[in-house]
């Protein structure tokens, strides 16, 4: 997807990427095969053309955040299917709706290869310097609770420069609601030994795990690892999804690819 994407180069705005792919343009080689001739109108082709190769640039260097500070955030999704070795998925749970009625519990990151969770008197304040291993952050409504929560509880937290919050990506597809209804929708993630948990729920195991029932901690981090680690299946969905609704019926590439 990340190929067959425009916006982020100068006088290219949704319609005349629109317009472009309904033409065959279909990726980078092709725009800068196309430039020369006229048939691009943007508002310079020498600077597309340098921005072309800018691109590519970036693209082999493996810094998606060139890309983010070029994309709406909206379109963040894009650079996932290229770089998903270097995306976060993450979740918290709070005792609490804001950073000044609550506390961060338990925080569960899923990339890399690995699931590492972080537990508020064992371990929390290392969450940040292990998420600086990557440069895209995977939420569920993260923009609005995860993320400033977090940030307003450590203060060493610099968010990831890529963001891509599900939420929003799902809207896109006409989808909306919670994490979990979402899941049940689409018949995406597994929450073996979790079953039945909310988030009143997750308050509950903390106020007993802090009363002395380790059991209850070991609970509560099998939920917020679930409600993590289903953001990935899901975000592969909502990609392939929106990519077809896109681009139309061209192949794409594998996740990774």
């Amino acid at each position: 997807m990340i190929r067959a994407t425009f916006l982020h180069l100068p006088g290219i705005g949704p319609a005349t990427e629109a317009a472009l792919w309904q033409e065959g343009i279909r990726d980078w080689k092709e725009l800068a095969e196309q430039l020369p001739s006229g048939r691009v109108r943007t508002v310079s082709r020498e600077h597309v053309a340098r921005e072309l190769a800018a691109s590519e640039r970036a693209l082999v260097e493996g810094d998606p955040a060139w890309f983010g500070r070029r994309l709406p955030d909206s379109e963040h999704w894009r650079l996932y299917p290229h770089f998903a070795a270097r995306t976060a998925f993450l979740d918290i749970e709070t005792t609490g709706l804001s950073p000044y009625a609550g506390i961060v519990t338990v925080v569960t990151v899923h990339g890399g290869g690995s699931t590492r969770s972080f537990i508020a008197g064992e371990d929390l304040e290392e969450l940040p310097a292990y998420l600086r291993r990557f440069p895209i952050l995977v939420t569920f409504n993260g923009r609005r609770f995860d993320v400033p929560f977090l940030e307003a509880c450590l203060p060493s937290m610099v968010a990831p420069p890529v963001h891509i919050d599900l939420r929003f990506v799902f809207y896109r597809l006409g989808i909306a609601g919670g994490l979990k209804r979402i899941e049940e929708r689409l018949g995406v993630g597994d929450r073996t030994g979790v079953e039945g948990i909310h988030g009143l729920d997750a308050v509950r195991l903390w106020q007993e795990y802090r009363r002395g029932s380790r059991a209850s901690l070991e609970k509560l981090v099998r939920y917020n690892r679930a409600d993590t680690v289903n953001l990935e299946p899901l975000l592969v969905r909502a990609t392939t999804d929106l990519s077809r609704r896109l681009l139309g019926p061209w192949t794409l590439p594998a996740i990774g690819g």
